[in-house]
């Protein structure tokens, strides 16, 4: 994986691991790459992807069942979505009307090109 420099890498984990459970790469209930390994897939410090994944767990997006490992949670897509639904309402379509608004984009040619 080739990280940005412009977002933290456990961040950057954390985005990586709730697009695999919403494409269902990691389906619901289903147990997860160890701290270990996935840090050796991503070629990561493992203390790195132990803080994606407690950042996932307070999110209650994984959970950890001592002495067998990580799994995605029930409802973990659902969340995801939602969160990033409301992520998108909140600050990124407002950003884009701006810059729409700032460039004199009409709003009936962004229909236009939507619908292409």
């Amino acid at each position: 994986m080739e990280f940005k420099d412009t977002q933290a890498i456990y961040l950057q984990i954390v985005d990586l691991v709730c697009d695999y459970i919403v494409s269902r790469k990691w389906e619901p209930e289903g147990r997860i790459p160890s701290i270990r390994e996935l840090g050796v897939q991503l070629e990561v410090n493992p203390n790195t992807v132990m803080r994606s994944y407690e950042c996932l767990q307070s999110q209650g997006i994984i959970y950890n069942k001592r002495g067998v490992g990580f799994f995605v949670a029930i409802d973990a897509d659902k969340q995801i979505t939602e969160a990033r639904q409301k992520e998108f309402l909140e600050i990124e379509l407002p950003n884009f009307c701006q810059r729409m608004k700032s460039l004199d984009i009409p709003l009936e040619q962004f229909i236009s090109e939507y619908e292409k």
